[in-house]
């Protein structure tokens, strides 16, 4: 079990009327954005579990899809964004899903489209706004999007995990948390780094640039 602080029992600055149910859904909506890399013409979002019962009551709703439209946990159009979307043209579809013994009971999965571009996430809200993100676009992973997150999709070779961290350590960040997922031996696999400070943006192209990296997707910390 993860052990949180009376900080974050407490929540940050919102709006409510819930922490897990709105500052956290918020957050996993900007988390998904920003794996899309723009705003979502186009999104499925599944409830699962408690969230599945309780979306519409608690405002679970309108905060992923104030996320989806890249607002912070304190902005007061948190209450209007079902309206905004439809300004925005961002068509969406909520999927309640009330049985999922698989899932954490505050559990999100967004599947989104902006042109040709596709992103899949999954997140639960653990309370007090932390969140964790818990698959992107097939991948396991385990990151909380509060600190500098570097997702490196790359062909699953020997060093490239070892090449990959000490890139990283020649730009002086430190990697606090590492999570490797791949589809299959010498198939695709998905670093996750979260590091207490940002790469430079030479050493993201430096990275993009090389032949046996597919992507590069670098996040800061959510709530900048």
């Amino acid at each position: 079990m993860e052990k949180s602080s009376i900080f974050d029992m407490i929540g940050p600055v919102m709006i409510g009327p819930s922490s897990s149910h709105t500052a956290g859904v918020v957050r996993i909506g900007r988390v998904g954005r920003k794996m899309l890399g723009c705003q979502p013409e186009e999104v499925t979002i599944t409830f699962y579990n408690s969230f599945a019962r309780t979306y519409e009551g608690h405002g679970s709703d309108r905060a992923i899809i104030a996320g989806l439209l890249d607002m912070k946990t304190d902005d007061d159009r948190i209450k209007c964004a079902l309206d905004l979307a439809k300004e925005a043209n961002l068509k969406y579809t909520f999927k309640p899903v009330g049985n999922a013994s698989a899932q954490h009971p505050n559990t999100i999965r967004l599947q989104m489209k902006a042109g040709d571009k596709t992103a899949e996430v999954l997140g639960i809200s653990r309370g007090g706004g932390l969140i964790k993100i818990k698959e992107v676009n097939g991948f396991s992973c385990n990151f909380s999007a509060s600190t500098h997150t570097l997702i490196v999709l790359a062909e699953d070779q020997i060093g490239t995990i070892s090449f990959i961290a000490n890139v990283m350590s020649h730009d002086d960040c430190n990697i606090a948390e590492m999570t490797v997922s791949r589809k299959g031996k010498n198939d695709l696999a998905c670093q996750f780094l979260e590091m207490d400070s940002a790469p430079r943006e030479i050493t993201l192209e430096y990275l993009r640039g090389l032949k046996w990296i597919r992507e590069i997707n670098y996040l800061p910390d959510i709530d900048l």
